[in-house]
C-alpha cells in the first residue's frame, strides 16, 4: 500500500509563485532579495493556514541561491526551525544566541525561522532583544504568530512586520480547482465553492476539508456529497423557504424547517443563513454590488431569478427580523418558538389581509338614518406636484335637520401648501394622541348637540343626582374605582341645563374632564336632555376634609370610644 500524503503537504508551494492569495507580500519579499533590501528581522502575522511557514521557508532557501545548487537542494544546514511553543524558556533563547555567533558553512545567511514566537515567555523575549536588534551579518530571523498583539512593542519595534491576509473564496476555489484537476477529480464549481467557504480563509484548512471529502465520495465531487459530508445547509434551502415566504405559506414553511432540524440542524445555523440569503438576494438587486456574492456561477444564476421575486423594501424588513430572531436566539428559553415566530412574521410581511376603514364621518351614520338624509363621506382631494397659491370661488352647500338645501358662494384663498415639509406624525400611545381623541369625542358630542331638534326635556335635580349615582356604579362594576371615588366626592348641583360640582384639587378636575364626553353621554341620554352641560370649580378648602393629622385621626376615634380618651390619660401616651 503506498503511502498517502496529505494534500497540504503534497501541493506545499516550492516558490512565491505558488503561494495562493498573498501576492502583495511575495512581490515585495522578492524585490527585497533583488535589491539586496532585506531586513535581518522578519515577522510574518496573520490567520492559521495562509502561508506564513511556507513563505518563510521559501524565503530562506531564496536567499541562499546562487544558480548553481541542484534544483532538491533545500539548504537544511542552513535553515533552523525553533517551535517557540514548546521552546519558550530563557535558556533555549540563550543557547539559540550562542549557535547565531557561527557562521554558516554552506550558502550566504543563517536563517532562524521561530513559530508561534507569541508563547515566548517574558524573561526569554527579553533575553532575545539584543540578538534580535544586532544580529551579524550572516543571520535572518523570521519571526511567525498568529496573534501579534501578545507580542511585547520592543520586540515588534525591531522587526519588518508583514501581515497575512484571509484567502479568498475565489483563490481558495481556483486552486482547489487545479488540485482537482491533477489528481483526476471531476468537482462542480459549486462543490469547490463551499469547501473554500467553509475552510473560513484558511487554505490548509481547505486542503484539509478537500481531502476528506474525496475520501466520502471518490473521483467525483459533487454538491450534494460535499454538503452531506460538511453538515452545511444546502442553498436549495434557503431558496425554497425564500419562495414559501415570499407566497405566505406558513404552514409548509414550518414543516420545511421541522424537516431541516430532522435532519440535525441547530436553528440558530438556520435563521442566521437566512439572514444571509436575504443578504446575498439585496446585493443581486444592484450591479454594482453583484461582486460581493461569493457563489458559483450556476448559484448565481439562482439569486438573480430569485432576487426579482422579492422586493427591496420585503428583503430589508427580512433581515432585520431574521438579525433580531438571531440575537435573542442564546437568551431564548423556547428556541425552537422564537425561530417559528420569526418565519411566521417573514411569510406576514407581504400579506394584506386587513380590512380598509369606512369610518370617515364625524357624526355616526345612524344620527343622519334617522333624519333620512344619506351621509357622503368626504375623501382627500389629490393635490398637483406643485406650489398652490391662489383664490377660489368654493360652493358651500349647507344641509340642516329639515332637509332644506341652501348654497352660497364664498370667494375662499387657498393657503400656500409647502410640498417640502415633513409631516408630523404622533404615536397612537402618546399623551398628544390620547388628547387629541378627547378633543375630538368633545366635538362630536359638541357638533350633535347644536342640532335644533335634538330633545331638551326638562329634568330635577333629584332625577340628575339618581342618573349620577346609578353612572357611578357602573363605573365601579367596570372595576374603575378611581373615578367612581372621584365622582362620588361633591352631590351635583343643578344650575338650568348645567352640572354644578365642587372638587378640592386640579387633579379631579383633570381626570373628570377627560372623561367627561362619557359621562355627559350617559346623562344626557337618560334625562332626554341635549343641552347638558358640565361645570367644574376647584375650591382647595375641600382638601382639608379629606387630609387627616395624627391628632385629627385620634379625636374622630375618641369622639366614637370615649374609653380611647381615658386610655390615653391613663397611661399618659402621646399622639
Amino acid at each position: 500500500m503506498e503511502h498517502f500524503v496529505v494534500s497540504a503537504r503534497k501541493y506545499r508551494p516550492q516558490t512565491f509563485k505558488d503561494v495562493v492569495g498573498q501576492s502583495a507580500i511575495t512581490n515585495t519579499l522578492l524585490n527585497a532579495i533583488e535589491n539586496n533590501h532585506l531586513a535581518q528581522a522578519l515577522l510574518f502575522t496573520g490567520p492559521r493556514g495562509v502561508g506564513k511557514t511556507t513563505c518563510a521557508r521559501i524565503l530562506a532557501k531564496m536567499i541562499n541561491s546562487d544558480g548553481t545548487e541542484k534544483e532538491d537542494e533545500d539548504f537544511a544546514f542552513n535553515v533552523f526551525e525553533l517551535d517557540a511553543a514548546s521552546n519558550n524558556s530563557v535558556d533555549d533563547i540563550r543557547n539559540l544566541t550562542d549557535q547565531v555567533r557561527i557562521p554558516p558553512q554552506v550558502g550566504k545567511y543563517k536563517v532562524y525561522i521561530i513559530d508561534e514566537v507569541h508563547m515566548l515567555s517574558q524573561a526569554a523575549f527579553n533575553a532575545f532583544l539584543k540578538t534580535l536588534e544586532e544580529p551579524p551579518k550572516h543571520c535572518i530571523f523570521i519571526l511567525a504568530t498568529t496573534e501579534k498583539h501578545k507580542i511585547i512593542p520592543t520586540i515588534l519595534s525591531r522587526c519588518q512586520i508583514f501581515d497575512f491576509k484571509r484567502i479568498t473564496v475565489k483563490d481558495a476555489k481556483e486552486y482547489l480547482k487545479y488540485i482537482a484537476q491533477e489528481q483526476g477529480i471531476e468537482a462542480e464549481d459549486d462543490a469547490l465553492h463551499i469547501i473554500a467557504q467553509k475552510s473560513d480563509g484558511a487554505m490548509r484548512d481547505a486542503l484539509s476539508i478537500f481531502d476528506r471529502v474525496v475520501s466520502f465520495s471518490g473521483k467525483n465531487l459533487t454538491r450534494q456529497a460535499v454538503t452531506e459530508n460538511l453538515n452545511v445547509l444546502d442553498y436549495e434551502t434557503y431558496f425554497t423557504s425564500t419562495d414559501l415566504i415570499l407566497e405566505n405559506k406558513i404552514p409548509e414553511l414550518l414543516m420545511q424547517f421541522n424537516n431541516t432540524l430532522s435532519k440535525g440542524f441547530d436553528g440558530h445555523h438556520y435563521i442566521a443563513g437566512l439572514a444571509s440569503h436575504f443578504r446575498d438576494l439585496l446585493v443581486c438587486k444592484n450591479p454594482q454590488t453583484l461582486e460581493l456574492l461569493e457563489v458559483g456561477e450556476q448559484t448565481k444564476e439562482k439569486y438573480q431569478i430569485q432576487c426579482k421575486k422579492a422586493s427591496q423594501d420585503f428583503l430589508i424588513k427580512g433581515i432585520d427580523l431574521a438579525n433580531e430572531c438571531d440575537l435573542k436566539y442564546k437568551s431564548s428559553k423556547n428556541q425552537r418558538l422564537l425561530v417559528e415566530l420569526t418565519l411566521m412574521q417573514l411569510a406576514s410581511i407581504t400579506f394584506d389581509g386587513e380590512k380598509k376603514n369606512s369610518k370617515n364621518y364625524i357624526i355616526p351614520p345612524s344620527y343622519f338614518a334617522k333624519l333620512g338624509i344619506k351621509p357622503v363621506s368626504v375623501t382627500k382631494p389629490k393635490i398637483a406636484p406643485q406650489t398652490v397659491s391662489k383664490k377660489e370661488e368654493v360652493s358651500v352647500t349647507k344641509v340642516t335637520p329639515s332637509q332644506s338645501v341652501k348654497t352660497e358662494t364664498k370667494k375662499v384663498e387657498t393657503p400656500k401648501l409647502d410640498l417640502n415639509a415633513k409631516k408630523k406624525s404622533t404615536s397612537a400611545l402618546s399623551l398628544k394622541s390620547i388628547r387629541l381623541k378627547k378633543e375630538h369625542l368633545i366635538k362630536q358630542m359638541e357638533v350633535v348637540h347644536d342640532e335644533e331638534d335634538l330633545p331638551k326635556d326638562p329634568f330635577t335635580e333629584e332625577a340628575l343626582v339618581e342618573t349620577w349615582n346609578a353612572y357611578v356604579k357602573k363605573l365601579e362594576k367596570n372595576g374603575r374605582h378611581n373615578l367612581a371615588s372621584i365622582l362620588s366626592i361633591d352631590t351635583p348641583k343643578v344650575s338650568g341645563t348645567t352640572i354644578n360640582v365642587v372638587y378640592p384639587n386640579e387633579t379631579n378636575k383633570v381626570e373628570v374632564e377627560r372623561n367627561q364626553y362619557h359621562l355627559l353621554g350617559y346623562i344626557r341620554k337618560k334625562l332626554n336632555n341635549y343641552d347638558i352641560t358640565l361645570d367644574i370649580v376647584i375650591n382647595e378648602e375641600l382638601e382639608k376634609k379629606y387630609v387627616y393629622s395624627s391628632q385629627d385621626k385620634f379625636e374622630k376615634l375618641a369622639e366614637k370610644n370615649p374609653i380611647i380618651e381615658l386610655l390615653r390619660k391613663t397611661f399618659d401616651l402621646d399622639v
